[in-house]
Parts: C-alpha cells; sequence; structure tokens
C-alpha cells in the first residue's frame, strides 16, 4: 500500500525556462528555470525547486512565498529597504506585497513553497 499524502521531490528532470512574471531584468544577463513538483489539489499552494544563475531582477510578488535555499547566494533588498543575503541552508519568507530586487551572486538552487493569492 502507497501512502498518497506524502509528496518527496526527486530530481528535477524537466523544468521551464523563461522569467517569472512580475521579475524584469534590470542588471546582468540571468536566466531562471523553475520545475513546480506538487500543487496541491485546490490549485492554492504548489511547491518546487527553482534554480538562477547570476544578475539581477527586480520581482513584484502578488503571492506568498516560503524558501529554504540549498546552493548560491542572493541579496534582497525591498524597494526603499535594507538589504538581506541569504545562502545555503538560509530559510526565509517573502510576503505577497514585496517589490524590490533580487541579486543573484552565484547560482542558485532553492525549493520554494507558494501560496496563491
Amino acid at each position: 500500500m502507497t501512502d498518497q499524502t506524502i509528496f518527496k521531490f526527486g530530481p528535477v528532470e524537466h523544468a521551464e525556462a523563461g522569467d517569472l512574471a512580475g521579475w524584469i531584468v534590470v542588471e546582468g544577463r540571468p536566466t531562471m528555470q523553475t520545475a513546480v513538483q506538487h500543487t496541491t489539489e485546490d490549485g492554492k499552494v504548489m511547491s518546487g525547486t527553482w534554480r538562477a544563475t547570476p544578475g539581477t531582477y527586480h520581482a513584484t510578488y502578488t503571492d506568498y512565498e516560503f524558501v529554504h535555499m540549498i546552493a548560491g547566494r542572493i541579496i534582497i533588498t525591498p524597494d526603499g529597504g535594507t538589504p538581506v543575503e541569504v545562502g545555503p541552508g538560509d530559510a526565509f519568507v517573502v510576503e505577497a506585497d514585496f517589490k524590490g530586487t533580487w541579486k543573484i551572486i552565484e547560482p542558485v538552487t532553492k525549493h520554494f513553497v507558494v501560496r496563491v493569492a
């Protein structure tokens, strides 16, 4: 009997390339890949793996996101706010009304959980 209430993330085999809605390149030539590995039945929560290369995006969020950094380093600066540097092992939350820059210093891999507004 298989327990269908547990979903273990495996290797990312298929990730969608392309910038997320609300993310605009402002420095360099960063690229990103997003692999949604699980979505709840009601579609309100999704989780997966995100990868990005160095450069800077200005991001506008509409959904809440929990992040656990696997690799890389980012300096996240809310518009008019204080920069926060995150790296491997760090966990953090980005609120749904966030607007600011993500300066990707080293190639990033992160796991995410997004609650769709």
